[in-house]
């Protein structure tokens, strides 16, 4: 079966200032859940300026307390491996996610784009579709990909709140038309 969920968000600021905000995004006050975000591998192709960056964001495990009586449940953090593009000269950075936890149960994969608005320049979109499947858990996988459905959506949002509040702290009120 699996949940996906599609976004696609319209931030009035300029493309820099959103993907800078993007990078400091987490750890966040605004979100306990993200306890760590690491830097492993970073790089710049000389030839197209394009920087490669590879992060891996240490997470709660946020499955309730009642599921995570089943063995395969009980860890007290999740990992998430997050690849990212960023092209200063295209003005669009790609980033591809997935969850390096329970990878024999469940899969989670999300890929995003910022770019340059195409109503406006000093504008930047936002635009992510993701997916979890659960197999493997038996009765569970329905009770878990509804749960995953919820803390999907409630997260999308946050996120973008998130970036919303940096944004306005780091550059002052959005760009008007």
């Amino acid at each position: 079966m699996g949940v996906t969920v599609d976004v696609h968000e319209g931030f009035k600021y300029p493309f820099e200032q959103v993907v800078a905000s993007f990078l400091r995004k987490y750890p966040n006050p605004m979100d306990k859940n993200v306890i760590s975000v690491k830097i492993v591998e970073e790089r710049k192709d000389v030839s197209t300026g394009i920087i490669y960056r590879k992060r891996i964001a240490v997470c709660q495990n946020v499955v309730p307390e009642i599921l995570r009586k089943v063995n395969i449940l009980k860890v007290p953090n999740i990992q998430l491996e997050e690849e990212s593009w960023f092209n200063p000269q295209e003005r669009n950075m790609a980033i591809r996610s997935h969850c390096l936890t329970w990878t024999q149960y469940a899969s989670m994969k999300e890929e995003s784009v910022f770019r340059e608005s195409t109503e406006n320049p000093n504008w930047t979109e936002f635009i992510q579709k993701g997916r979890i499947s659960i197999t493997g858990a038996g009765f569970l996988n329905c009770v878990l990909e509804s749960f995953a459905r919820s803390f999907l959506r409630q997260g999308v949002q946050k996120g973008i709140r998130i970036m919303e509040m940096l944004l306005k702290e780091q550059c002052g009120a959005p760009l008007a038309e």
